[in-house]
C-alpha cells in the first residue's frame, strides 16, 4: 500500500511519531512507513482496561526492538467517567509532550475512511455544517507540530486485507464492539455496513465535501497566532461563525449548535466558560478566557492597541507581546 507522494517524500526528511494502539489501523499504518523508508517513532498508551492491553505494550516494544526504532509507553490511569473525551485528552497530553521533549515535527494517526464517516454521522445527527462534517483532514497544523492521517483514503477492510495478505501481526480491540460508547454504535450500525456496500462513492464524496470546504474557507485567513491566541480577518462577514467554529475545532473545542447561534448573535462573549470570542471591526479574535489581576500600565497599554478586553488577561498570563497582535 502506498501513502501520497508527497506526504512521502515530507516525512522522509522529518522527524515522525506515529500514534500506535498494536491495533488494526496503527499497525497497517506501522508496516505501510517500514516499506515505505520513513523514518518514525511509536507511542502508545495502556489504559489497562482489557486483557490484552499488557500484550499489546509488550507487542509494541518488541516491534519497535526489531525495526531498531524508539517506542514510548505510559500507562494511563483509571477514568470513572467521560472515558472516551479523558483518554483522548490523556493521549494527546502524552504526544504532545514526547513532541516538546524529543522534537518530533510530525504526529500520525491512523485513522481511515471508516472513522470519517462515523465522525460525518455523529456530526450529522447533532447539527453541522460542511467544515464540521468534513472533521478528519489529511493534514491539521498545531502550535509545534503537523497532525497528519495518511490512511483516509483506505478503509478498514482494505487495511486488514494488506495486514493478512503480508502476515503482519496486529490485535483486535474487543472494546471496538461495546456500543455503549456512542462512536462504536454508529461505527456497528452505520458507517461499516455503508462503507462495505458503497466504498466508493463515500470516498469520492469526501473528496467532493473537503474541495467544497477549501472554497468556503477562502474568505477569512489566520492573520496571527501566538500559543492559543487567534486572529482571525474576516473576508466578509457571514463567515464569523464558520471562522470561529474551526478555529475552535483546531483547538480542541467543538461548538454546540446553540454556541453557534450565541457567536452569531454577539460581538463579545465566553464559550463554555472557557474562550473568548471577539469580533472587532472585521477581526475575529479567539483566546481563552481568563480573569486576572493585570497592572494599571498593562491595562491602559491594552486600551490604546485597542486589544480586546475579554483576551487581555490571556495575553498578560502568557507574557505575549501585544504590539504584535493586530
Amino acid at each position: 500500500m502506498m501513502i501520497d507522494s508527497a506526504l512521502q517524500k515530507d516525512l522522509q526528511n522529518t522527524k515522525n511519531l506515529l500514534a500506535f494502539s498494536a491495533g488494526i489501523d496503527s499497525s497497517a499504518l506501522f508496516f505501510i512507513l517500514i516499506e515505505n523508508n520513513i523514518p518514525f517513532d511509536i507511542a502508545l498508551v495502556n489504559y489497562q482496561t482489557r486483557d490484552s492491553s499488557n500484550k499489546e505494550e509488550i507487542h509494541a516494544k518488541t516491534l519497535a526492538k526489531k525495526y531498531n526504532i524508539v517506542c514510548h509507553t505510559i500507562k494511563a490511569p483509571k477514568f470513572t467517567t467521560h472515558f472516551e473525551k479523558s483518554a483522548r485528552d490523556f493521549r494527546y497530553n502524552f504526544f504532545e509532550t514526547l513532541i516538546k521533549e524529543h522534537g518530533y515535527n510530525r504526529l500520525l494517526t491512523a485513522h481511515q475512511l471508516n472513522d470519517q464517516l462515523e465522525w460525518l454521522l455523529m456530526r450529522f445527527t447533532k447539527g453541522a455544517g460542511t467544515s464540521e462534517l468534513v472533521g478528519l483532514e489529511p493534514i491539521s497544523q498545531k502550535n509545534k507540530y503537523m497532525l497528519m492521517r495518511p490512511l483516509l483514503k483506505y478503509s478498514k477492510d482494505e487495511l486488514l486485507d494488506y495486514l493478512k495478505s503480508n502476515s503482519y501481526p496486529y490485535f483486535v480491540d474487543e472494546s471496538n464492539s461495546d456500543e455503549k460508547h456512542e462512536r462504536n454504535y454508529f461505527r456497528k450500525q452505520f458507517s461499516d455496513p455503508l462503507i462495505s456496500k458503497y466504498r466508493e462513492g463515500i470516498g469520492r464524496s469526501f473528496e467532493y465535501i473537503r474541495s467544497d470546504k477549501e472554497k468556503l474557507e477562502k474568505d477569512f485567513e489566520l492573520i496571527f497566532s501566538q500559543k492559543e491566541l487567534k486572529v482571525i480577518k474576516l473576508h466578509t462577514l457571514i463567515t464569523k461563525v464558520k471562522a470561529t467554529d474551526i478555529a475552535l475545532k483546531k483547538l480542541g473545542y467543538l461548538l454546540s449548535a446553540s454556541q453557534r447561534q450565541e457567536v452569531e448573535r454577539e460581538k463579545s462573549l465566553v464559550i463554555g466558560g472557557e474562550w473568548a470570542v471577539v469580533l472587532q471591526d472585521n477581526l475575529l479574535y479567539i483566546a481563552p478566557y481568563y480573569t486576572t489581576d493585570m497592572p494599571k500600565k498593562f491595562r491602559e497599554e491594552c486600551r490604546v492597541l485597542k486589544v480586546p478586553q475579554k483576551i487581555r488577561a490571556y495575553c498578560f498570563k502568557e507574557n505575549l507581546n501585544i504590539q504584535d497582535i493586530p
